[in-house]
């Protein structure tokens, strides 16, 4: 074995290790967690996924998992062999809870081969007030994997450490639900006539609601069919499908109330394309989840409920989450990551097994970060056949990889995606808005009854 002063490197040849923190436990140690970041060649996580640490033990590829604590220890391992091309560094992180690193005797990390055991590096490191510090680091050089001994330690904790290395840190959520949202902006002025192809549908429920809230979803259904008039269509009646990212981006536009008022927006699609009241929809991050139908009668009580980002900072702990209402998500449980394929395959899943005589419409936000690519690319592949159509709305400027690109793949009989991005949602005007929403699906609905995918 090596012993690595700060600084050092060292050559690793074994195909798999295992990092091993390790301390003196006892009283008035603080508690110790390790964790690890999976950076890619500009030393940034690709996206909130390429964290792994307690509240996600499992990188998507498998290459890096949290192994298991016990006292005085805590083990990531690594594949090297099934670490993803685009990564060029795995940091070992770690957090101490209840006290500063400084207050923990005994710090090192063993690199050990995962395959023999066998040691193959010990670091020994000293520490003061920092709550987070970066042990050490695998990184690839001309094609192998070396270990340099880092010993960098921060003061502000998990979250300080993580923000560096470009993950989405929100500290202060509600502790329970969001809150109601904000009055959204008003609408824009209904024009003076509609053509009568165009006319605005009764929906059920609607007059349920309070006034305020039933004059918006008005104004935006007449704004719908005004959208769908520009394109050549009429009467259209369609299933509406709304499926929200949840990844730890996206807490920003939650905590500002932006994804609540834009599924207010959507609500209006859905109420003027199909009269039944409802909503099928779904939220996603590291793993998908239904989230209950969004009722017209009861949409206020249905953003307050179910459009939000969690109840917990990324970093604290899981526990038992109370006062969750029947048919409410703990959010905790979908996690921090980005998945898409996962909720995309669900999506499917439900319209196969739940047919209706009309084409379904989804309409799918994220604010980016995509790199399950390939498998992203299956999923809307195989749902060229089928009936429904899906629309992406970025919420920012970031990488949407293979959903900004699907428009132009070939080998498809009909393109069945939509995609466009905004900078800020909440400046674009409800006309504009539905106009971009509804360009592509009047026309995917004549070439899939062309090709006979519709009926």
């Amino acid at each position: 074995m090596t012993s690595l002063n700060k600084g050092a490197n060292l050559p690793i040849g074994a195909t798999a290790v295992r990092a091993v923190l390790g301390w003196s436990a006892g009283p008035g140690v603080p508690d110790v967690d390790a964790s690890a970041l999976l950076l890619g060649g500009d030393g940034r996580v690709r996206s909130d996924a390429d964290f792994v640490f307690y509240n996600q033990p499992r990188h998507a590829s498998g290459a890096v998992s949290h192994h298991g604590k016990r006292p005085g220890a805590d083990t990531i391992a690594v594949d090297l062999g099934a670490i993803e091309p685009g990564i060029e560094r795995v940091v070992f992180g770690a957090s101490a809870d209840g006290g500063s690193f400084g207050q923990v005797p005994g710090l090192h990390l063993l690199l050990l081969d995962a395959v023999s055991g066998a040691e193959l590096v010990r670091f020994d490191m000293a520490a003061g007030t920092e709550t987070a510090y970066v042990s050490g680091e695998l990184y690839r050089r001309a094609g192998a994997w070396k270990f340099r001994a880092v010993g960098q330690g921060y003061a502000h904790g998990l979250a300080g450490l993580a923000t560096d290395y470009g993950i989405s840190v929100n500290e202060d959520p509600a502790p329970t639900t969001s809150a109601v949202p904000a009055p959204a902006p008003e609408p824009a002025p209904a024009p003076a006539a509609v053509p009568a192809a165009g006319a605005v549908r009764l929906t059920k429920g609607e007059e349920l609601l309070p006034p305020e809230v039933r004059e918006r979803l008005s104004l935006r259904k007449r704004q719908v069919a005004v959208s769908l008039s520009k394109h050549g269509v009429g009467a259209l009646t369609a299933r509406v499908i709304l499926v929200l990212d949840a990844s730890g981006s996206m807490a920003f536009h939650y905590s500002r109330g932006t994804v609540a008022r834009v599924a207010e927006r959507m609500a209006a699609v859905a109420a003027q394309l199909d009269d039944d009241g409802e909503m099928q929809a779904w939220t996603f991050a590291s793993s998908p989840a239904r989230l209950p139908d969004l009722v017209i009668a009861e949409l206020p009580e249905w953003l307050r409920l179910h459009v939000r980002v969690g109840e917990l900072s990324l970093f604290s702990r899981r526990k038992p989450r109370k006062g969750l209402v029947p048919g409410q998500v703990d959010m905790r449980a979908v996690g921090v990551g980005n998945e898409e394929q996962k909720v995309i395959a669900q999506v499917r899943a439900y319209v196969r097994e739940s047919p209706v005589p009309d084409p379904t419409l989804v309409l799918f936000f994220s604010d980016g970060g995509v790199y399950r690519d390939n498998a992203i690319e299956r999923e809307l592949r195989a749902a060229v056949e089928e009936p429904l159509f899906w629309q992406f709305i970025g919420l920012g400027r970031a990488n949407y990889g293979v959903l900004e690109r699907f428009d132009t793949l070939p080998g498809r009989r009909v393109d069945n995606v939509g995609f466009f991005a905004v900078d800020d949602i909440e400046t674009l005007s409800d006309p504009e808005l539905y106009d971009r929403l509804l360009s592509e699906f009047p026309s995917w609905i004549r070439a899939a009854r062309q090709a006979g995918i519709l009926g």
